[in-house]
């Protein structure tokens, strides 16, 4: 009789999934860090921030690399991205180190997020766009550099602007694919 095969990646699998879930674990500490530092520049809430990041980055990587893609993934690693975005810029506008216009990408990430429930039920899988994946970093490097100079910095400002518009224009791109497919 023969041996089963061996999966030799086994718990390796859950290593992408893993990621996502750090990042939602790291969004209290990161607040926690913020608040210590409230005039900035925050270097600790900065490097956590980065981290979640780059978590962003690798547990795509590894999960098409390894091709352990999941449902869970696909849903959970983008809110994890907006959960740690719309937390940092609420942190950053409540200490006033972000103008409040910059809420804005609440009511982006609200509308994906609602739009997404009323869509995926109808057999319309999301998937990230280039743009979107470009504002996301811009997102994040823009936030990073925020949080780790000194208040009033114009250049990281310019750049959350920048990829704040690029983000926009990524969910109106998102919220077009799915009504013309769905029309179909």
């Amino acid at each position: 009789m023969e041996a089963p095969a061996r999966d030799i990646w086994g718990p390796a699998r859950q290593i992408p999934n893993a990621l996502t879930v750090l990042r939602f674990a790291a969004i209290p500490l990161f607040i926690w860090l913020l608040l210590q530092d409230r005039e900035g520049p925050s270097w600790w809430a900065g490097i956590v921030f980065a981290l979640a990041a780059i978590t962003d980055q690798v547990d795509g990587f590894l999960a098409r690399r390894w091709h352990v893609e999941s449902a869970f993934g696909k849903v959970a690693d983008p809110l994890a991205d907006r959960l740690m975005i719309d937390t940092a810029v609420v942190m950053l506008v409540v200490l006033d180190r972000l103008p409040w216009v910059a809420l804005v990408i609440l009511l982006r990430d609200v509308v994906l997020v609602g739009g997404y429930k009323l869509v995926a039920p109808r057999g319309f899988e999301l998937e990230v766009s280039m743009l979107g994946k470009v504002a996301t970093w811009g997102l994040y490097a823009s936030i990073c550099l925020v949080l780790v100079t000194r208040e009033g910095t114009w250049w990281p400002l310019a750049i959350f602007w920048v990829s704040l518009a690029l983000a926009v224009v990524a969910a109106a791109g998102y919220i077009l694919k799915a009504r013309r497919e769905l029309r179909r």
